[in-house]
């Protein structure tokens, strides 16, 4: 890589279609012909969630775990750090001492150190919302097309779902544009 500029919008009113330019660097080869961003320059910067469904591997079907609506960010800072909090559909605060542990079969969330490895992104995770969780690494499929991110979980037995059966999560998120 000898050089690195990044490519900026033509112009405001233009339409999403080439919106690939703006988001992620350019780098040029020593020939001057522009080189394809690694996974980890296509990750940096702030996901909306789009999708959340869990697969239970027995079975084969498919568990409405966070609702239809579910909602969430992951941010990919530059550094390393990965920041991943989402929530399922139709969360209220808690009433009583009893609602709380209802509240928790509806989260994920971790933050940790991210490193990538081919198509996948690796936390050590520091801090989450599942204390069995912190200082494992937490290894996920990624494929990015566009501004849109599919990922996929390893088969896991969940704390919050399938009742300890194993599962694995298929999250679709959207590269957030609203300046978060």
């Amino acid at each position: 890589m000898v050089g690195l500029r990044y490519r900026a919008p033509r112009n405001a009113t233009q339409g999403r279609e080439n919106s690939m330019a703006s988001v992620f660097p350019v780098t040029t080869s020593a020939d001057g012909n522009p080189e394809q961003p690694t996974l980890k320059d296509q990750l940096v910067g702030t996901w909306n969630l789009v999708s959340y469904r869990v697969e239970e591997k027995d079975t084969g079907t498919f568990i409405n775990a966070m609702g239809p609506s579910p909602r969430g960010r992951v941010i990919f800072t530059p550094d390393g750090w990965v920041a991943f909090n989402l929530e399922g559909s139709h969360r209220h605060p808690a009433e009583t001492e009893a609602d709380y542990p209802g509240l928790m079969k509806t989260l994920v969330a971790y933050i940790g150190r991210y490193r990538v490895e081919g198509n996948q992104w690796i936390t050590q995770v520091q801090t989450a919302w599942a204390p069995e969780w912190v200082g494992t690494e937490q290894r996920r499929t990624v494929v990015v097309s566009g501004t849109t991110a599919d990922v996929t979980t390893p088969w896991r037995k969940m704390p919050n779902w399938a009742q300890g059966r194993l599962s694995r999560s298929l999250i679709r998120f959207q590269r957030a544009d609203d300046g978060a």
